[in-house]
């Protein structure tokens, strides 16, 4: 297998804030007012919590800002969502958060906050997503599953984080494709990899940044990613689609979100912010290191946007397949 590439994931730079934006933003008062909160909905371990930390870290560098990092874990990230979205709507409360949190609506129509009581601020960065082979098993791609598992239906067995865009990304390409697969939920990404590393799991699909390790040590072989183009961390993996596995393009991200309600101008002034720390050349370089980042730093409108497409078009897999969270 070719040695991971660590190298930039950037086609270009995206041109800086538009200068509207970068005026509105500087009409914030007396904000901050004290202590900067960056709620984490998940345990320290995993992508999201570092991800934060070192937004914060850059932030209280360049800024000066008192800010915390506040993790508050429990049901796949509800529980600290809603502390977020019931935050005052003053500036002071942020959130850092993964891919999941728009697919909560879906397994938890109960959940404790609405998608409209928080603010879309911007996706960080993106990731496609990975699917590995345990080395003992022959596959070289994807598609070599997908036959076997049309001659030898539900005897493949394939790790998935539950209640995850994973999970319905993969029973859609078994509907997509005609095959039966045995899809075996996990309550975190740590499990997954156990499993696969063990042989109990003959496939696994995890984020690339969860399993670029275990890629570098050989003990997890990569068969296809799900972005619509190879990623440069892995040249020599084929996309599912350049395989002609039907299903859709599937990426990880991180993204901020705010309390709806917190004025325009302190939104705008985060996301400058948040912006020239995700850019600057140190931030750029743990994040395609540690975690093959591509960095996007999108308006809060193209945010919105794309997280309203992703949930029409994943909450259609679900209710269509009556996708379990577990």
């Amino acid at each position: 297998m070719t040695r991971l590439h660590r190298r930039s994931l950037l086609a270009g730079a995206i041109a800086a804030l538009a200068a509207p934006a970068i005026v509105r933003a500087q009409n914030v008062g007396e904000w901050p007012k004290g202590q900067l909160k960056i709620v984490v909905p998940f345990p320290p371990g995993g992508s999201t919590d570092p991800v934060a930390r070192i937004i914060q870290a850059k932030l209280m560098e360049t800024t000066g800002w008192n800010i915390i990092v506040d993790n508050k874990p429990g049901g796949t990230g509800a529980v600290g969502s809603a502390v977020a979205a019931k935050s005052p709507p003053d500036g002071q409360t942020w959130m850092v958060t993964f891919d999941s949190h728009i697919l909560n609506p879906a397994f938890a129509p109960s959940l404790p906050y609405k998608d409209s009581e928080l603010f879309n601020v911007m996706q960080i960065g993106r990731t496609p997503q990975a699917i590995g082979a345990h080395p003992d098993r022959p596959y070289q791609t994807f598609a070599e599953v997908v036959a076997d598992g049309k001659k030898r239906p539900g005897k493949i067995n394939i790790g998935v984080l539950g209640a995850s865009q994973a999970l319905v990304l993969m029973t859609l390409i078994k509907k997509e494709n005609g095959v039966d697969l045995n899809l075996i939920p996990y309550k975190g990404g740590g499990p997954v990899n156990q499993d696969i590393l063990a042989g109990v799991t003959d496939v696994a699909i995890q984020s690339l940044t969860s399993f670029s390790p275990h890629f570098l040590a050989k003990k997890i072989r990569p068969i296809g990613v799900t972005g619509e183009q190879r990623t440069p961390a892995l040249p020599d993996t084929p996309t599912l689609i350049e395989q002609s596995v039907k299903g859709f393009p599937s990426y990880s991200w991180w993204g901020v979100y705010c309390p709806a309600g917190v004025p325009r101008p302190i939104v705008d002034k985060m996301h400058a912010e948040i912006t020239k720390a995700v850019r600057s050349e140190d931030v750029t370089k743990k994040f395609i290191e540690q975690f093959n980042m591509e960095i996007l730093t999108n308006s809060p409108e193209a945010f919105a946007a794309y997280q309203k497409s992703e949930q029409e078009r994943w909450f259609k897999v679900v209710k269509e397949n009556d996708i379990k969270g577990d």
